[in-house]
């Protein structure tokens, strides 16, 4: 650790992980975190990848631009971002990777700040030679999205 930076410890980590924000039944706008699950992920990734917040998401959802869920399908069916699709970050492989527009500036996102989903699959999108300057990386994830009280969409059954 760099001199002058203080340790910092976390929360112990509960023995059963809620990576998802849950609402409360009849209290419109209470939500319970776990807040001990993971390894806290860096602002910047990777460069050339910029890092984005909900105010970006919400116009590249307005200007019908592409989101990435990475996060498992189990998670993504429970609700995702409007709009998105999943690509687990485990199946992005070459196969998932041409799905992807390389000119098109495109947004992935997993669970939130904690969750490694999203850097995995940036790291083997840049791997595999995507351009660094086409995505854009939402770390808040659905964890802040639902935390800010913005929607989750139901993904079709297809998906």
């Amino acid at each position: 650790m760099s001199p002058g930076i203080l340790s910092v410890k976390r929360l112990p980590q509960r023995a059963e992980a809620q990576m998802l924000p849950r609402t409360i039944p009849q209290e419109p706008g209470l939500i319970v975190v776990d807040a001990t699950w993971g390894a806290i992920t860096p602002i910047e990734l990777a460069p050339g990848v910029r890092t984005v917040g909900e105010l970006e998401v919400i116009e590249h959802i307005r200007a019908g631009l592409p989101l990435i869920d990475t996060r498992r399908g189990s998670f993504y069916r429970e609700g995702t971002i409007p709009g998105a699709r999943n690509i687990p970050h485990q199946r992005m492989a070459a196969d998932s990777i041409d799905s992807i527009n390389r000119g098109t500036v495109t947004v992935f996102f997993c669970n939130g700040p904690q969750c490694a989903a999203t850097p995995e699959a940036i790291h083997t999108l840049l791997e595999e030679g995507h351009p660094a300057d086409s995505i854009l990386f939402y770390r808040g994830g659905i964890h802040d999205w639902v935390t800010l009280g913005l929607p989750l969409e139901m993904p079709a059954s297809h998906d």
